[in-house]
């Protein structure tokens, strides 16, 4: 009995030893957390709508983090902020406030205050939790006429534990028992009409679709606006860009000969053509320079022999007795950057010298047009200078509406000023303008273009024909006829028998003018490559 009395007591023994050790194992250690033993909090409303705070607590551990609900929605645009400042007894960084231990806290409140139909109300996240008891004092500069308080949530709608008014109305008194984590103690006091004057202070939400807001305002200056900058890039146009006006008499069908001598309207030449018509220098306007060059004897075109499978090729050869010096600028620029001190060069060597001196051409072609008086100004500086503007206008539209759309609802406004931006930077291609001059100019050359077209050969002594037919050949490139002049130049014999060769086009062994069309198109679809390398002139 003994012994099985001892075994009993032995097994009692361990038992409370084992309950012993789970419990101080198992159970959760509390020393580290964070609670509010005690908080005190006194309130005062002053008259500028300033809530001033003083928070006395008593702390079980520390430090306690609190984040204070400084914004709130208020309408479909826009936050209600409420700034907290003059902190003193903690750390604040804008949202959050550490306490280091129990102790005194200040702080100050703005934007606390809405102004409502028949007075004021204070509405503030007096406390958060965890926090055992919880005591608020408001007063405020009039008579509190209502008050209510909540716990929990933050838009939560269970009452405090208790709420009351003094006998005077000066101060309005709140308590609630047992905050937990992530709760909160709301106090709403109601004060009379004007007792501070305060408001809400607002800040605009973004959002995208608020910031391109259609209504009658914004519709209305977009319009407007659209109507007055759109309008006003047409206006430029046609008080700077417009052409100026040709009497109907300088119009029709111009012949480009008299008295068996070639004569084109007003001296115009091949390369000066397409930069009259669209004031772009492009890449046919050189390549028919070239081939006038050789019409008018200042090169030869020799076309090399090859092989069934070759590349086709041309050997330019300058002729020595060549007036050199009677040449136009941007004909002499054209002459240096293809012989470049050579006597002869192939067409498919036309690279480095070549390519750099091609720029000097078309300085030269802009400035030639100016030259003659058929524009006042150069037509790529008066292009660059509206597209300048433009391209900026369009970028300060963009700034102004992402301005507009980040601080306002007015964002549609900003799109006026680049859809005008955009306007001018395209129509700034149309804006250089012809002189009367350089109209009449024009109106003659596509009336000599009509002549052309037409392909009619009149009543030319055949002695001056090959010659005389030579000379429309370039006018036929840069009008896209040169299919038509080629085969009506190999068709002209000077004295009645066939040809082998022009005197400013020679070709290979077995060749004869039969071939010449074909021969003239592939090569001004070459040398139109070799220019297109450049990368300078506009090509299609």
């Amino acid at each position: 009995m003994v012994d099985l009395a001892r075994r009993f007591g032995l097994a009692v023994t361990l038992t409370v030893l084992a309950l012993v050790t789970v419990g101080a194992v198992g159970t959760p250690a509390h020393a580290d957390r964070v609670t509010v033993t005690k908080d005190d909090v006194t309130m005062e409303l002053r008259k500028d709508g300033t809530l001033h705070v003083v928070e006395k607590i008593e702390l079980s551990g520390a430090p306690l983090r609190r984040t204070f609900l400084t914004r709130t929605r208020h309408d479909d645009g826009n936050d209600r902020v409420y700034r907290v400042s003059n902190v003193r007894g903690a750390s604040f960084d804008g949202e959050t406030m550490t306490f280091t231990g129990s102790g005194t806290v200040e702080y100050d409140v703005k934007g606390a205050v809405t102004p409502l139909g028949g007075g004021e109300e204070l509405r503030w996240y007096a406390v958060a939790g965890p926090a055992e008891h919880v005591t608020v004092s408001v007063s405020g500069p009039g008579r509190a006429e209502n008050l209510s308080c909540f716990a929990g949530e933050p838009a939560s709608a269970i009452g405090c534990t208790g709420a009351s008014i003094d006998e005077t109305g000066a101060t309005a008194a709140f308590e609630q028992q047992g905050l937990r984590d992530g709760e909160v103690l709301t106090i709403v006091v109601g004060y009379p009409k004007g007792a501070t004057g305060a408001g809400p202070i607002l800040e605009r939400r973004f959002e995208l679709a608020n910031a391109f807001t259609l209504n009658a305002v914004t519709g209305g200056a977009l319009a407007l606006l659209l109507l007055l900058l759109v309008g006003g890039v047409g206006l430029l146009y046609w008080t700077r860009g417009r052409d100026a006006r040709v009497v109907g008499a300088q119009s029709g069908v111009v012949v480009g000969h008299q008295n068996g001598q070639f004569t084109p309207p007003d001296g115009v030449r091949p390369g000066q053509i397409g930069t009259l018509i669209d004031e772009q220098a492009d890449v046919v306007d050189v390549t028919a320079t070239v081939v006038d060059l050789a019409v008018r004897g200042y090169l030869r075109i020799d076309e090399q022999p090859r092989q069934a499978y070759d590349a086709p090729d041309w050997l330019l050869v300058r002729l020595p007795s060549a007036p050199v010096a009677a040449l136009l600028p941007y004909e002499r620029a054209l002459y240096d950057a293809v012989f470049d001190g050579r006597d002869a060069v192939l067409l498919s060597q036309l690279h480095g010298s070549f390519t750099a001196g091609l720029s000097k051409v078309r300085d030269e072609l802009y400035q030639d047009v100016v030259t003659q008086g058929w524009f006042a100004r150069r037509p790529d500086s008066v292009r660059t200078r509206w597209t300048t503007v433009g391209v900026a206008a369009t970028l300060t539209g963009v700034v102004a509406t992402v301005l507009l759309a980040w601080f306002t609802t007015y964002a549609l406004i900003g799109l006026a000023l680049i859809i005008a931006g955009a306007a001018l930077a395209v129509g700034g291609q149309y804006m250089p303008a012809k002189t009367s001059r350089g109209a009449a100019v024009l109106a003659h050359t596509l009336g000599f273009r009509e002549h052309l077209a037409s392909g009619e050969i009149g009543d030319i002594p055949p002695a001056q024909r090959i010659e005389l037919f030579s000379r429309y050949l370039p006018y036929a490139v840069v009008f896209d006829g040169v299919d038509r002049w080629a085969r009506v130049v190999a068709s002209i014999h000077g004295d009645g028998r066939p040809a082998d060769n022009l005197y400013w086009y020679q070709g290979p062994a077995e060749w004869d003018l039969s071939k010449f069309a074909d021969s003239m198109r592939t090569f001004t679809m070459t040398t139109s490559g070799a220019i297109s390398a450049a990368r300078l002139f506009r090509s299609f």
